[in-house]
């Protein structure tokens, strides 16, 4: 190892990382930030019961209520009455097609019924109602 002297005409060939790893910092910083907030979940309050968890099943249709009687298909706002089509649609395609529910416990008792009974008349019978432990 070799020190120089007071006197440095000569061009230093080592790269300085310092300026690298504070901007890796700083976008180390921004990313765990911003990434809880990439999730796009539709807020639903779902009631709290004792039950487990249902199986694991292939590619379930989720339909949401939120406490607005909003209603989602798969995350996708939807009317009321394209409801009932998609689902026909969906149970002529599979025959097994699984329905899980969330509801909102905000979301007015008329509104769920009205959800299950355009589930029955589209001719799903593997249905779930999902809530939280």
């Amino acid at each position: 190892m070799a020190f120089s002297s007071g006197n440095s005409d000569d061009i230093m060939s080592e790269m300085n990382i310092t300026p690298l790893v504070d901007v890796m910092l700083v976008l180390l910083v921004v990313f765990i930030v911003t990434a809880p907030m990439l999730t796009k979940a539709i807020p639903v309050n779902l009631p709290k019961t004792n039950a487990v968890a249902p199986a694991n099943q292939p590619d379930p249709l989720i339909v949401s209520l939120d406490g607005n009687n909003q209603l989602f298909l798969n995350k996708q706002s939807i009317e009321r009455s394209e409801l009932l089509v998609r689902l026909t649609e969906a149970q002529t395609r599979n025959k097994a097609q699984v329905v899980q529910i969330q509801a909102d416990t905000d979301a007015n008792y008329g509104a769920v019924a009205g959800l299950l009974a355009d589930i029955e008349k589209s001719g799903i019978h593997h249905l779930a109602l999902l809530t939280q432990k």
